[in-house]
């Protein structure tokens, strides 16, 4: 009889990842994922416009999520330490979801076929912290420094995710705090 249809985009999004970690993530198709949901093609992209979406899950709603962290920040946290601290907030998962996290950021920062899709979507993360920065700083995001930042922590977060990835037991949220806290030092004296 096979396994039951699914109608769901988390149980989809995690037949998907179970498939990748089978079969890679290139030799993977939406035609496979559908098939083991029980599903037709046409109604896998009801859930995703493609294989690249379900491998990044409801981006757009987690980038609503930093916006309204941003948004929280209170008006005397200096910029950088409001950043920090967001960013660290945003990347707080809980311990069930881990596992497919980390399975998720591997795909992501390993898979050279999801790396350049991820420059599009980083894009839209960046932009976010850019013009977070701009606001604090009263300066136009397109200015040089809300740019900067937004690139930088950008980078910083990238950079403690590929650390997180390498070593199992390390710390996340701790990676994350001391990369942007690192960098921050590097932006002190700033105003906002």
């Amino acid at each position: 009889m096979g396994r039951p249809r699914v109608t769901s985009r988390g149980v989809l999004e995690r037949l998907g990842f179970e498939l990748f970690a089978e079969r890679g993530f290139d030799d993977t198709t939406v035609d496979d994922i559908a098939a083991a949901a029980g599903i037709g093609r046409r109604t896998f992209f009801r859930y995703f416009a493609s294989k690249n979406d379900l491998v990044w899950g409801d981006f757009e709603e987690q980038l609503v999520r930093l916006d309204a962290l941003l948004t929280a920040a209170e008006a005397g946290t200096p910029l950088m330490d409001a950043l920090r601290e967001a960013v660290v907030e945003f990347n707080r998962f809980d311990p069930a979801v881990v596992p497919w996290h980390r399975q998720r950021m591997a795909l992501i920062l390993r898979v050279p076929t999801l790396q350049a899709d991820s420059a599009v979507r980083y894009a839209s993360w960046r932009a976010l912290v850019a013009e977070f920065a701009a606001r604090r700083l009263e300066l136009p995001a397109s200015d040089l420094l809300p740019q900067l930042i937004g690139s930088t922590v950008l980078a910083a977060c990238v950079t403690a995710y590929e650390q997180w990835l390498a070593d199992e037991n390390a710390d996340l949220g701790r990676l994350l705090d001391l990369a942007v806290g690192q960098l921050a030092a590097g932006y002190r004296g700033l105003p906002g």
